[in-house]
């Protein structure tokens, strides 16, 4: 019997298992090894043959490589990338690089296949070495230790596939692919592109480096190929010629916040007798990316929607887009960007998992909210003395998920109000015979025929010019864009409307205000009162991309808020004292629910 520490032919079949979301995933770690050693270009290869299924023919991917053109390996090198948790940068003192861990090879490897085999050189394809790893061999006890490389041609498919073949480089094949989520070549790369062109943003935005994704026929080379560059594609949208779908695929589509000059905010972390810099930056949706009917439906607003959450950067490698700080409910989330940035020096400060997807302590706080953890009078410093003193790591990472929670909050209330300025009041000012406002209208017409009067039929007495330039500046005081407040006002008066919906933060905690200004009565709605979120949005935002059972959810939590509202005037009677007061609440229900039913009623 073997009794070793960790029987090889039983940890490999556990290794399997390592954590990778998907073949994307696993394939960024043969890229990272690339771009560590210097490549230039990179090659993601996909090999298809057809197969006959019943009645027909299909395309599966039978082998996967990829391909660079950095430095090559020694002999020794080779042998020691193939072993797991092994490297050449394990043991150094040099923490500034993509790698770090030595488990990437071989363990990327053998979540996706079976069978791994590598090719480098460094001096000429002429010089290549090859070695190989089988997991089938290493199961049966038959593969003890990484074989010694040897002198061996690279395959003539990958030649003649690739495009970038150097003086030195490295080509890592898969085969035997028994864990392949993506079985064809296109599902393959087009997956893979928005991973890999948003992991490597940086490295594919200044042109440190290139990556090609390419598929062929194995038997039929030339035949129905695949070909393309990886594109940036950046969370944060800030930078330009990206894979954001048109308008938005040469120019910005978010704008830094609060400003270029200060969108990136520097935190200091001491770790270990130094001090670490963690760069964290925001972003939100420019307004004209926002406009339109529906801008989530869009092919950029689906783009958007495949982006959300905060990017984790180490090494200027994005680590992962953690969704666990958004909401999934709310489609708004797509239109903000969140970026935070560390060095490898601050792995275990942040948690950083050996497979390099992952920083779950920093990604733990997602789910709280730093007000929850002070107690008893304690302040922030106070909380983070304590974990500081218990060597908790989260201690050192206080301050800023602090940050990251107060500025993404703000970021959700300029988008709140930006949707307010402009989608929201264009479609509740294009006014036809069904919608509130005409109804309303209606409705108030007939009561003036009976006698009532308001205070705002006094400003139907002023010239149309006067009413429209009088709402007009009234709009854009409270905040409505110069144009959309123009728009607004305009349409308002020549359709001879009485009632008119204005959106904005107020500092109030009042739900609406109601003034008159010419002629017609404004109403503006509190983006910053939770009725507006229960009631106004969760019924008129973006529903793109939402399931019957979350369309559901969102009638379920109206219906909810609008009993709270009810239940908030109950409340509000309960507390009146006996007497007058009481008298006249109760009298402002019953004569405001007369209006109602006046309002309400069919025609």
């Amino acid at each position: 019997m073997s009794f070793s520490i960790v029987p090889s032919h039983l940890a490999v079949k556990a290794m399997r298992d390592n954590g990778y979301k998907n073949a994307a995933h696993a394939l960024a770690e043969l890229m990272d090894n690339s771009i560590q050693a210097g490549a230039k270009n990179v090659e993601l290869l996909i090999a298809e043959e057809s197969e006959q299924l019943r009645q027909r023919q299909r395309k599966r991917v039978t082998q996967i490589a990829v391909l660079d053109d950095a430095a090559g390996m020694s002999a020794d090198v080779l042998r020691m990338a193939l072993q797991f948790g092994n490297g050449t940068r394990l043991q150094s003192e040099d923490q500034t690089g993509i790698g770090r861990f030595g488990m990437g090879l071989p363990a990327s490897s053998i979540s996706q296949c079976r069978r791994v085999d590598v090719w480098t050189w460094q001096d000429g394809i002429e010089s290549a070495i090859w070695s190989y790893l089988d997991l089938d061999e290493i199961i049966e006890e038959r593969m003890q230790e990484v074989p010694a490389s040897e002198a061996k041609k690279l395959p003539d498919q990958w030649l003649t596939a690739a495009r970038s073949v150097g003086k030195s480089g490295t080509l890592v094949v898969w085969s035997q692919l028994d864990r392949l989520i993506w079985k064809t070549a296109k599902a393959l790369i087009d997956n893979s592109e928005l991973i890999v062109g948003r992991m490597y943003r940086r490295f594919l935005d200044d042109g440190r480096v290139s990556i090609r994704l390419a598929s062929f026929d194995v038997r039929e080379f030339g035949k129905d190929p695949i070909e393309r560059p990886a594109l940036s594609n950046d969370p944060s949208y800030l930078m330009r010629n990206t894979s954001t779908p048109a308008p938005w695929n040469e120019e910005p589509m978010f704008k830094e916040w609060p400003d270029e000059n200060e969108a990136t905010v520097i935190a200091t972390i001491a770790y270990e007798g130094a001090d670490h810099e963690v760069k964290i930056k925001f972003s939100f949706a420019k307004e004209e990316a926002r406009k339109g009917h529906n801008p989530g439906s869009l092919p950029y607003g689906k783009h958007a929607k495949k982006n959300v959450g905060v990017s984790i950067v180490r090494a200027e490698r994005e680590l992962e887009l953690d969704d666990s700080w958004s909401d999934p409910s709310d489609p708004r989330e797509r239109w903000w960007g969140i970026e935070i940035e560390f060095p490898p020096a601050l792995d275990e400060v942040f948690g950083v998992t050996n497979n390099k997807q992952h920083a779950h302590t920093f990604s733990n706080f997602a789910a709280v909210e730093i007000g929850s953890l002070l107690e008893d009078g304690q302040t922030l410093e106070d909380v983070k003395r304590e974990f500081i003193e218990d060597d908790d790591p989260r201690g050192a990472l206080l301050d800023i998920v602090n940050i990251i929670q107060r500025n993404r909050n703000t970021l959700r209330r300029l988008l709140q109000a930006q949707t307010s300025r402009s989608g929201a009041n264009r479609k509740r000012h294009d006014v036809d015979d069904n919608s509130p406002e005409k109804k309303a209208t209606d409705a108030t017409r007939a009561r003036q025929e009976e006698g009532h009067s308001g205070k705002s039929d006094e400003g139907e007495q002023l010239s149309d010019d006067e009413r429209t330039d009088e709402l007009e500046a009234d709009l854009v005081q409270q905040g409505v864009d110069e144009k959309a407040a123009a728009t607004i006002a305009a349409r308002t008066i020549s359709d001879g409307q009485k009632y008119v919906f204005a959106e904005i933060d107020m500092e109030s905690p009042a739900f609406f205000s109601v003034r008159q200004k010419g002629g017609t009565n404004v109403i503006t709605l509190n983006t910053n009162h939770p009725a507006h979120s229960r009631l106004i949005e969760v019924l008129g935002e973006e529903s793109d991309g939402l399931s019957e059972e979350e369309l559901r959810g969102r009638l379920n939590s109206a219906s909810d808020g609008l009993k709270l509202l009810l239940l908030a005037w109950a409340r509000f009677e309960d507390e009146e004292p006996d007497g007058a007061r009481r008298e006249r609440a109760q009298e402002t229900r019953i004569n405001w629910g007369k209006l109602a039913r006046y309002f309400l009623r069919d025609e």
